[in-house]
């Protein structure tokens, strides 16, 4: 009975591991609350008008910074969310797999991803970072600790650019309430106000959870 059951132990290992390899990465960035949890964080942000917009720099929000050896920003979070990620000395990825949540998309070059600001810069300096430290922009721009840094189809956070929820939502309803709780924990660790409109567009996409 041993000889049979070794062999079939040995070959669903082996079928589980192929599984894993084929199936595409899931992006999961850190800290994604609960719906319920995102609700209350929802309702402790501060509502106002956004300010300061004709001051805006990106340079202001320093990025993307070396994080270990050779990677910086960008290269983290393309190994962190992607699968059977390969760098060369330089830390760049020379081979791999992303999915992109907003889309459904899946890529095997790391140029076709962009590293989305799931809170874009301009919407954060507008919400209160006009008056942060440049060290302070610099931990927003780079945090790796939140759901603020996704893996993302290049043209689709194109599209995006420093929209709100109220103006842009990503294409794949099944997302919206990943998306809603991730830019509700963004705002609410950093303090950041939001707009009316911006507040009833989540609320909308909370409802999808």
């Amino acid at each position: 009975m041993q000889r049979v059951i070794a062999p079939l132990v040995a070959l669903c290992a082996t079928l589980a591991l192929s599984t894993a390899l084929s199936s595409p990465a899931s992006a999961t960035p850190p800290g994604i609350p609960s719906a319920a949890t995102a609700t209350s964080q929802l309702a402790a942000l501060t509502v106002a008008n956004e300010s300061n917009s004709g001051t805006y720099n990106r340079a202001l929000f320093p990025h993307w910074i070396t994080i270990s050896g050779t990677c910086d920003t960008r290269e983290t979070v393309l190994k962190r969310d992607g699968s059977n990620v390969v760098t060369n000395s330089s830390c760049s990825a020379t081979s791999g797999s992303w999915y992109s949540p907003y889309d459904g998309a899946t890529w095997t070059l790391a140029s076709d991803v962009d590293i989305d600001h799931m809170v874009p810069l301009s919407e954060a300096w507008k919400s209160g970072a006009w008056a942060w430290t440049t060290s302070r922009r610099q931990e927003f721009a780079n945090d790796l600790s939140s759901p603020q840094l996704w893996a993302v189809t290049d043209n689709v956070n194109q599209s995006k650019g420093d929209k709100d929820p109220a103006a842009w939502k990503p294409s794949r309803t099944a997302f919206w309430c990943t998306y809603a709780k991730s830019w509700i924990a963004v705002k609410y660790k950093y303090g950041l106000s939001l707009q009316s409109t911006e507040k009833s567009a989540l609320t909308t996409m909370l409802g999808y959870c």
